[in-house]
């Protein structure tokens, strides 16, 4: 095999294809599975993705409000899992930074994200998401930077 065909590229995956393999992996991570994160739209051409969550009652802080650290667990594996899906699946994206805006609690029961690539550099990537009740009413707002890096095992 030449250097050239070790460095290509694996063909990029359809939309359909993306989230056909997000929802039939066997793989998921813990963090992913706490948080009850599943992928449900795909869009590349715009670098977005949504996400359904399940904000369960033992994330509820005394007042029955989803305590804050699992609203940011669930912005943070919303746009992370957004950048894997722009990398084609090649790279991983840790977080260097992020900022997180509460607007409004959120309680017991399903969530949904958008997440969206905002600049993808060659070694930072700018990301947004935002988290919304089951009523559609926005409930946080996140922004990232992220060091896009080849998959590898720690």
């Amino acid at each position: 095999m030449s250097s050239t065909d070790k460095d290509a590229e694996p063909p990029r995956l359809s939309d359909e294809e993306m989230l056909a393999r997000f929802s039939n992996s066997k793989k998921r991570p813990p963090c992913t599975e706490t948080v009850g994160m599943r992928l449900t739209a795909v869009d590349q051409a715009k670098m977005t993705a949504r996400y359904e969550f399940e904000a369960r009652q033992d994330f509820a802080n005394p007042t029955g409000a989803i305590q804050g650290g699992f609203i940011a667990a669930m912005l943070d594996e919303a746009m992370s899992a957004t950048a894997i899906i722009a990398s084609n699946v090649t790279m991983n994206a840790p977080t260097l930074e992020m900022k997180i805006s509460f607007l409004r609690p959120l309680f017991v029961g399903k969530a949904s994200a958008e997440a969206r690539i905002l600049k993808w550099g060659k070694s930072t990537c700018f990301i947004e998401a935002e988290l919304f009740d089951p009523q559609g009413q926005l409930v946080a707002k996140a922004s990232a930077t992220q060091a896009p890096k080849p998959f590898k095992r720690f």
